[in-house]
């Protein structure tokens, strides 16, 4: 018993100096993300997609649970001492530490957007900005229409076949899956409560969408949360790669969504900006249709958000991205505009 215990403990402190030493060694990471994660992604992933349920969420809920009530257990029916209990906490803990960065977590030490890409970084000035958002508007102008259904068939061919398109020349996998499997979040009516419309399940290599998820955001949503199942661990970059998916989508509902899911992104950069004037100015230049539908959504999900546990999520998701090398916290979804102007620019030159 005590040979089995060294052997495990062993193994658990290799795994923990093997996560650590990617987290520090840039190489490392870049070597995981290329090289090892698609491999664990693809086997995870075609484990997953058999059961029809996120197990991912199930086996958050039942390890929180089992964390909190194991040591009443122990204690109560085992007798165990309470030094004995809290290593046991504190090794499962870490076996499930260890499990998420090699399953997923290590793809936060991949090289960037720009680094992957080889596109120059453009400085975030205010003319750079005017350029982008005029060409910005007049798209989505153009590309609106009223969007009252979920064609998932249509959305799924429609995201693979566009990353399909962008994988070799904007740093970002294949899908693994000619037909990914995204799934329900089992906990909607607590998800929406706290405004999340849609997760990367890192331990079973799975993608879940809110069940409340509107018409008009689905597509984006969906195409966001792949981009995470791809390995992209930035926010801001998931967004990106969800804009250029759906924009290029042959299906004009989907492109409108692509153009539609940063518009939030857009303007609180263009209130920051652009002085009262030309910041009316450009907000009188979207459609009121394309307006309406923003407050709608908006309206929508304030009735089923709850600040005090709102802020808690918040709080705690803020934490975690600065934990993984996202300085900017939940700032980070924003920053999708600062991508969309260097890679505006780029192809502009």
């Amino acid at each position: 018993m005590k040979y089995k215990l060294k052997i495990r403990y062993i193994v658990l402190c290799t795994l923990l100096l093997v996560v650590w030493a990617t987290q520090l060694i840039p190489a490392m990471g870049k070597i995981y993300a290329h090289s090892v994660y698609p491999v664990i992604a693809y086997i995870l992933s075609s484990f997953s997609r058999l059961i029809p349920f996120a197990i991912g969420d199930l086996f958050i809920a039942l390890s929180i649970a089992g964390v909190l009530l194991y040591p009443a257990y122990a204690r109560r029916f085992q007798k165990k001492k309470w030094k004995r209990i809290l290593l046991n906490d504190i090794e499962y803990l870490l076996w499930i530490y260890v499990w998420f960065y090699l399953a997923w977590g290590l793809n936060y030490s991949q090289p960037n957007f720009y680094q992957r890409t080889k596109i120059p970084y453009t400085a975030y000035t205010p003319e750079n900005f005017r350029n982008f958002v005029d060409d910005y508007v007049d798209k989505l102008n153009g590309s609106y229409v009223d969007v009252t259904t979920i064609n998932k068939d249509l959305i799924r061919r429609e995201t693979v076949r566009g990353y399909n398109q962008i994988s070799d020349t904007l740093g970002v996998h294949h899908p693994f899956h000619k037909s990914p499997r995204v799934k329900t979040m089992l906990f909607t009516p607590l998800i929406s409560m706290v405004g999340v419309t849609g997760s990367m399940g890192p331990f079973f290599c799975e993608f879940t969408l809110n069940g409340d998820l509107l018409p008009s955001q689905y597509p984006a949503t969906y195409a966001h949360e792949l981009a995470h199942l791809l390995g992209i661990s930035s926010e801001a970059e998931a967004n990106f790669y969800a804009y250029q998916v759906c924009t290029r989508s042959q299906a004009r509902g989907i492109r409108f969504c692509g153009y539609f899911s940063v518009l939030g992104h857009v303007l609180v950069n263009a209130r920051r900006l652009m002085d009262e004037e030309e910041y009316k100015e450009l907000f009188n230049r979207i459609r009121p249709e394309i307006i309406e539908q923003a407050k709608s959504n908006q309206e929508y999900w304030t009735e089923k958000y709850s600040p005090l546990i709102g802020d808690i999520q918040d709080w705690i998701y803020d934490l975690y991205l600065k934990g993984n090398k996202i300085q900017s916290g939940r700032k980070n979804y924003s920053e999708v505009v600062g991508l969309l102007i260097s890679y505006y620019t780029h192809c502009n030159k």
